[in-house]
């Protein structure tokens, strides 16, 4: 059986302008089990005129319909990624008590205030200064929010580096990353594969493979597989390659979440 897709976005995230319904049916044509909708949102999202905030009731309802219509095809499941940041500890809370996710991811999508996507984020210093600033806040976050099901895309950062890969190994900010991956199992908290990576070419998933070779050998066992995908057409994206490269790595299953609880399946 393929992998299902927990990590994908649809126009409820500001970034994306896809139906829902069409990235289920892409799902359904990959033969995929399950996809698990993770919309943004970014509380205090500090570009100016960018709002990563949308209607839950209407998300919800949405979601309801394509579960009800595809229920024979594929498993349909509510998720959210929340942009972490120290301060929005509390708001983030109430949200999740208020509305029935199956599943949650926890993603670092700042660093000092800005969205490296931006190349800006750059300017007057070196990638390595950065890529040490982003881990180092992503650990004062991880150990503040303990809200989510799953941390995403751990070096996202390095997909927007000037220079990508060339600053860039698990060694150089080991001392850092380590403490994120020991509060994970500490607290039985799933680390996510995302293959976007590979669809923008790193040569490599998100997190990179010596991260994951570590979470495994620190004891981390939960591991969620995600595509990132904004459009139908990278949906699955490299999920065959992820599947033998948890393999290598020493894991035996991944998981999806069903009501904030983990389903494991075998790989």
């Amino acid at each position: 059986m393929k992998i299902g897709d927990t990590h994908v976005h649809s126009l409820f995230s500001t970034d994306s302008s896809t139906e829902m319904e069409e990235m289920v049916k892409k799902a359904v044509e990959e033969g995929l089990p399950h996809i698990c909708f993770t919309d943004h949102i970014d509380y205090d999202y500090p570009v100016e005129g960018v709002e990563f905030d949308f209607n839950m009731d209407d998300y919800f309802a949405s979601i309801r319909k394509l579960r009800e219509k595809y229920r024979e095809k594929i498993l349909v499941l509510a998720g959210i990624e929340l942009g972490m940041q120290e301060h929005l500890v509390d708001r983030y809370e109430e949200l999740l008590k208020k509305y029935p996710f199956d599943f949650v991811i926890g993603s670092q999508h700042l660093v000092d205030g800005s969205d490296p996507y931006y190349p800006s984020t750059f300017d007057g210093r070196t990638d390595a200064q950065i890529y040490r600033d982003y881990f180092e806040e992503m650990l004062k976050d991880v150990r503040a929010f303990r809200g989510f099901d799953s941390l995403g895309h751990l070096d996202y950062i390095v997909r927007y580096g000037r220079f990508k890969t060339h600053s860039y190994s698990y060694p150089a900010y080991s001392d850092v990353i380590d403490e994120i991956l020991k509060i994970l199992v500490r607290r039985n908290k799933a680390l996510e594969i995302n293959t976007a990576g590979l669809r923008k070419q790193l040569g490599f998933p998100n997190p990179s493979p010596d991260v994951l070779r570590r979470y495994r050998e620190l004891g981390g066992t939960l591991i969620t597989v995600g595509s990132d995908s904004h459009k139908p057409y990278s949906i699955g994206f490299g999920f065959e390659e992820a599947g033998e490269l948890l393999k290598s790595c020493g894991f035996t299953h991944y998981a999806y979440y069903v009501n904030r609880k983990p389903v494991f399946v075998k790989l």
